[in-house]
């Protein structure tokens, strides 16, 4: 049995010898390297030459990058998890070489006359080679550069811009995640909290959710925000207040079709006292048991709803001089 494992230990440098030879054929040589390593294979300025020259019956796209920590390329970084998983979805989707294109990746560190010869003074750089001889063969053999100008591009991004390349009739395989088990570990734990609180607390929330009172006030503060102009100020971007040109400042703007923002806070101050007055008087009073008491907020509350919409006329005078209703005192 000794002899038979010495044996055998001195066949596997000729083995391994015969596993790398070389077919002839470079789109089966580098695809089998890319199978064999599951993402695109890494390049050095030999390897970038062979996998692109002409003639070249297949499409190449490679990355040029430069992830070594002295370059301090952070898109560089951000990039490369997003390139390895389209070169790994791609090649697992196409088992069977059928869209004939090749992925591979240049580093800087094993590629610089690469770049030095194109000029490169930036990275990330995706190109992508187009065949020069076959049946989906471009006359032009520069390859088409993708743009990284808009910042770090995802897997789904630069696979839609890939397959705008590749040829219509040939697979396309799509993009394969895995599952983000912390992200749905985190997911469902919050919405599990987030059932619980709201089971614990359920005793406590809707009676304050059932409250007449309290809807009623909310829909009374909605109304008077949006009939006093909020979202007018929000959608014209109005200034807040204006010079009326002798120094002072001008609250109220000329014109129904016009306004501040401050004046339409005094606005929607104004409809919110004449509500509360009208509320009072129709709710309040009557319930005053003392006849005294009860005639003096009747007093009170009409001596309010009168001062206030006099004060509301005189602001539609200011805004418009021909506003004909005025009511005393102003």
């Amino acid at each position: 049995m000794r002899w038979l494992q010495v044996l055998t230990a001195s066949l596997l440098p000729f083995t391994a010898l015969a596993a790398k030879k070389s077919t002839g054929d470079r789109f089966s040589d580098f695809r089998t390297k890319s199978l064999s390593a599951g993402q695109p294979p890494k390049l050095d300025d030999a390897s970038y030459a062979q996998l692109t020259k002409a003639p070249r019956d297949y499409s190449v796209a490679v990355l040029l990058t430069a992830l070594d920590a002295r370059f301090n390329c952070m898109l560089c970084r951000d990039f490369q998890p997003e390139w390895l998983l389209l070169g790994k979805s791609w090649v697992k989707g196409d088992k069977n070489g059928q869209s004939r294109l090749v992925f591979g990746t240049l580093d800087f560190v094993d590629g610089k006359n690469t770049f030095q010869s194109m000029q490169l003074q930036t990275a990330p750089v995706l190109l992508y080679f187009h065949p020069t001889v076959g049946p989906n063969a471009k006359a032009d053999a520069q390859p088409v550069r993708f743009d990284f100008t808009a910042g770090p591009q995802s897997a789904e991004q630069v696979h839609a811009w890939i397959s705008r390349q590749v040829p219509g009739d040939v697979p396309k395989p799509s993009i394969s995640r895995p599952i983000n088990y912390v992200k749905l570990i985190s997911v469902t734990t919050a919405v599990l909290g987030g059932i619980t609180v709201l089971a614990v607390a359920s005793p406590y929330i809707i009676p304050i959710l059932q409250n007449r009172n309290l809807w009623a006030a909310v829909s009374l503060i909605t109304v008077l925000l949006f009939t006093s102009g909020h979202m007018f100020n929000h959608i014209r971007k109005t200034p807040y207040v204006s010079g009326d040109g002798k120094g002072g400042i001008s609250y109220f703007a000329g014109g129904f079709s016009n306004q501040f923002g401050l004046e339409s806070q005094i606005i929607a101050a104004i409809y919110g006292v004449l509500a509360f007055a009208t509320i009072s008087l129709a709710l309040k009073v009557p319930r005053i048991a003392d006849a005294k008491t009860q005639q003096f907020a009747v007093f009170l509350w009409s001596a309010v709803l009168l001062c206030m919409y006099s004060f509301l006329l005189s602001v539609f005078r200011t805004k418009n001089g021909g506003y004909q209703f005025w009511l005393p005192p102003f």
